[in-house]
């Protein structure tokens, strides 16, 4: 099991009170208001609030000790995704759980609603003064003082003892990220008016820049059942005749009339026009549909402006939904230490429930380097480093950024770190603890080193040729390297699925084997200060192997072709063997696995002794 799926005593503070003749048990607080919010005072005490319960599923273990297991490479069960009725049976409530809730609303007059496919959220609109009453809660207006927003929230809050061990937490309380969704990209945009493709790859990127620099296929895919989802969240909108206009300019080998499908919720929607274009939307459409070259792409507008809410919804509705896409990915974060620590453990239990259906989820790791989702000025001369979530969950594959050629270094702002919320997960633990022997002894930055480091891998992230409200530009990020890694995934997939072999799913045991870790070309240049500190900043240094800057490195798409090729034929080798104990294995008498052709080469015996 993963230590890290159980909150640290440092984050739940028991502590029992009397309120109202009832005993609370405090979950959550904070010492003062986060930076960047100024208190206005108590929130009005008749105004309705929604509350998100998430309570107890019924073998989240059992779930995390399956999912292990099938993604595991070794295992003769790779690649067994679950169903949705499956993951359901982990992840429901019990009986218990459910009449313990219940009696509670009930006592309290208090009406619940089930809100996910899997039961396990429930929602509650009472009002503000009952709200502060049933958790032991002061919720406060509090604004932001950059972008003007105003939130409630409380700065601390406890459960009833008759529902301690039945919900895990409770959203709005104690979450203090930005209102309005900040994606995880510099968004430097610079207008380049009509230039063409620039042949010099270390300058701007373009599709052809990232075929020619990891090898990946320009044959377009061919499995329509191979679908990819583009999250797209704050009114950031992808634009049709920007993306037919892009590929026209930038790429050749797709049909300038190829569009993307579209799904939406929570009051999403994807409006058409020059004034509604959004560029980290249009990037990470531009370049999903540019680089997958014929794979089915989704662009999923989420209308919630509330970060955790938007991401927890996005989770819970691909819960639902009987042929989920294969890989999802989101180029959108924020602080770790932003998010009540409860909270961020039941979103990243809801990324291992999709991991387990086979859904490969990325995430970009943020533009702050070691200093959080974006790094400020002020925040140069501090040592204490600032992790981002969601990278930081282990059930994620975050991407950082890389720039140049000749050679390839991690790109300054690249996000990358230790987790404080979550543990280093066994299948990261060589690599990690590699990587943390090259550290001088007395390295000034301060850090979790028993958490879970950070980014997986990495791929280009500067000067992006996007077209954007009719304009061609140059934009920058880690979130423009995440949709690049999926768009490699994606391509993955339909190789697998022409070879009838599962998806790739939950990604990272696999990206630290041996056999995946070696199909990454390690970047050993590069220190990830931040965008805006400087060169002198505390920071960590790029090295040979993995590391919080770039993690194993960039793709090469044949060595990860032939490395999935291979442990597929590991698990039919397996298989053989357990029915022929003891035998030998000539070559000639290996199990024909269907479409192995697809792949680089097939494995040899030294191969299996290695992975076992």
């Amino acid at each position: 099991m993963f230590p890290h799926l159980q909150l640290k005593s440092a984050f739940v503070i028991s502590s029992i009170v009397s309120l109202c003749s009832a005993a609370m048990v405090l979950q959550h607080s904070r010492d003062s208001v986060p930076d960047g919010f100024i208190a206005n005072g108590p929130a009005p005490a008749d105004d309705p609030i929604t509350i998100r319960l998430a309570l107890t599923s019924s073998n989240m273990t059992g779930l995390e000790q399956k999912l292990l297991s099938i993604s595991d490479p070794t295992s003769a069960e790779y690649g067994q995704w679950l169903t949705k009725e499956e993951v359901k049976a982990f992840v429901q409530p019990s009986a218990q759980t459910v009449a313990a809730v219940s009696a509670w609303a009930t006592a309290n007059s208090i009406t619940t609603t089930t809100i996910s496919p899997n039961e396990e959220w429930v929602a509650i609109t009472v009002p503000i003064s009952q709200a502060n009453e049933f958790l032991d809660a002061e919720f406060t207006v509090f604004t932001h003082t950059s972008s003007n927003r105003q939130i409630v929230r409380t700065l601390s809050f406890s459960f009833p003892s008759e529902l301690v061990g039945h919900v895990n937490t409770a959203h709005p309380t104690t979450t203090f990220t930005n209102p309005g969704i900040d994606p995880s990209s510099q968004l430097h945009w610079t207008s380049i008016g009509d230039a063409k493709i620039n042949p010099d790859c270390n300058s701007t990127i373009t599709p052809a820049c990232l075929e020619d620099l990891y090898g990946i296929p320009t044959t377009p895919a061919t499995q329509k059942s191979n679908k990819l989802q583009v999250n797209g969240y704050d009114g950031e909108f992808a634009q049709v005749a920007d993306l037919q206009s892009f590929i026209s300019q930038f790429q050749p080998l797709e049909s300038p009339t190829t569009t993307f499908a579209l799904e939406t919720i929570d009051g999403g929607e994807n409006t058409q026009g020059a004034a509604d274009a959004g560029t980290e939307a249009n990037l990470d459409i531009q370049y999903t549909v540019g680089i997958a070259l014929g794979v089915p792409i989704t662009f999923f507008s989420n209308g919630n402006e509330d970060f955790p809410t938007a991401v927890l919804d996005t989770a819970t509705f691909l819960d639902g939904v009987d042929n989920p896409p294969h890989a999802m990915t989101s180029s959108y974060s924020d602080n770790e230490f932003q998010f009540t620590p409860s909270l961020a453990v039941q979103i990243c239990n809801e990324y291992m429930a999709l991991g387990a259906r086979g859904i490969t989820v990325i995430n970009s790791s943020g533009d702050g380097g070691v200093r959080g989702h974006h790094d400020t000025i002020s925040q140069c001369p501090n040592n204490t480093f600032i992790p981002t979530f969601p990278s930081t969950c282990p059930f994620v594959t975050g991407v950082g950024a890389t720039i140049g050629i000749e050679p390839e270094r991690a790109i300054n702002f690249t996000g990358g770190g230790f987790s404080n919320v979550f543990s280093r997960p066994s299948f990261q633990d060589a690599a990690v603890k590699e990587f943390l022997s090259t550290l001088p002894p007395k390295f000034p930055g301060i850090f979790n080193s028993n958490g879970r480091g950070y980014p997986d891998v990495a791929m280009q992230g500067w000067n992006f040729e996007v077209v954007n409200a009719g304009e061609v530009g140059l934009v920058g990020g880690t979130s423009a390297s995440a949709p690049s890694f999926a768009s490699v995934v994606a391509l993955l997939n339909d190789r697998l699925v022409a070879a009838g072999k599962p998806v790739l799913g939950f990604l990272n045991p696999f990206l630290y084997s041996t056999a995946g870790s070696n199909a990454f070309t390690s970047i050993t240049i590069g220190k990830n200060v931040g965008f805006t500190c400087p060169s002198n900043a505390t920071a960590f240094t790029a090295i040979e192997g993995w590391d919080p800057l770039t993690g194993h490195g960039t793709p090469v798409f044949s060595k990860l072709l032939a490395a999935v090729g291979h442990f597929y034929m590991y698990v039919e080798l397996r298989k053989y063997r357990h029915n022929f104990i003891g035998s030998r294995f000539p070559r000639n008498h290996w199990p024909q696995a269907g479409g192995q052709e697809a792949f680089s080469d097939c494995m040899t015996s030294e191969d299996m002794l290695e992975l076992e």
